[in-house]
């Protein structure tokens, strides 16, 4: 296939990231390269990301062999749907996964229903093919575990739930920085342009806990990182601004969930309302209605507003 074109971008800290082109769109998701003796991917994105993830590694002058380890912080398959494909492409690597993570990697039948249930005909383009993990190369990784790269390198991980129950940080001394996932939010570099850093937190199905992702939001500010590296997208060294951002945030989108939910109104009207406090933000910041990053806005908005129905249904 027709690869689109973007260079895959050197951070620091021997930390590059490569833009996997989820949802077919430039900076939706990413794989981060940690170059160390033991060559180290976190995150994979979905299938289609990982010809994305070849041709960044070539980039930075390796290949799928010279790959030891392969880090995901949670199953949800635009982080790891694409996991098996790599780990059978990486004949050397082993793939690490929160423990209650792991059986839907080995058999992922289980998310790809879930996923075909909200995408529906867009699926097999966005998701396909989504391949079982070869159980004997997949490791537990918990709270307290750690894994070395390099002598003076070594991964902390961190059992961080609120977005999903399965939901790992992985701390990088080296930079100070946390590989967050989705439990402290997403990042919109569209807004990079006009001098904007905006955050928003995801409160996506099925296990969405706002009082966990509290405590992980505190366990981040508590650490005094550095950096934070988001699933979505990229990192950033403004890292207490990211976390009030996605706090305030969060007090929004849940208590407009909670009101929502007790009026009996569906998750697009949910996602509606949210928009409009999105919206009331962004044009004090000069953005229009139609600026681009309403792509991913709405995509974002209405994942989040599922997770609050479901979260307060089963209250």
């Amino acid at each position: 296939m027709q690869l689109h074109s973007r260079k895959t971008m050197k951070l620091h800290h021997g930390i590059s990231l490569i833009d996997g082109f989820d949802f077919g769109v430039s900076g939706r998701t990413g794989a981060y390269v940690m170059e160390a003796d033991e060559l180290t991917i976190i995150e994979t994105g979905p299938s289609p990301s990982v010809p994305y993830i070849k041709k960044g590694l070539e980039e930075l002058g390796y290949t799928f062999a010279d790959v030891k380890h392969i880090i995901v912080t949670h199953v949800h398959l635009d982080h790891a749907g694409g996991a098996g494909r790599l780990l059978s492409l990486c004949p050397n690597a082993l793939l690490y996964v929160h423990p209650k993570g792991k059986r839907h990697l080995v058999d992922p039948k289980k998310l790809a229903a879930g996923a075909r249930a909200i995408y529906g005909e867009r699926f097999s383009e966005l998701y396909d093919p989504i391949i079982p993990a070869d159980e004997e190369r997949v490791v537990e990784k918990t709270e307290g575990d750690t894994l070395q790269l390099e002598e003076g390198r070594i991964l902390e991980f961190w059992d961080t739930p609120g977005h999903a129950r399965h939901h790992l940080g992985i701390y990088d001394p080296i930079s100070n920085g946390m590989f967050t996932g989705d439990t402290a939010g997403i990042q919109y570099e569209q807004l990079f342009p006009h001098g904007l850093n905006f955050f928003l937190p995801s409160t996506s199905p099925n296990h969405f806990d706002p009082e966990a992702m509290r405590h992980s939001l505190q366990r981040f500010r508590e650490k005094q990182l550095d950096y934070i590296f988001f699933g979505h997208f990229g990192g950033t060294d403004l890292v207490e601004e990211a976390l009030e951002q996605a706090e305030a945030w969060l007090d929004i989108f849940v208590r407009e969930g909670e009101a929502a939910v007790a009026e009996g109104q569906s998750y697009d009207e949910i996602a509606d309302r949210l928009l409009k406090y999105v919206q009331t933000e962004l044009r004090e910041q000069g953005i229009a209605d139609d600026h681009e990053v309403y792509q991913m806005i709405n995509v974002d908005l209405q994942l989040s507003a599922l997770g609050m129905v479901d979260y307060f249904q089963k209250q």
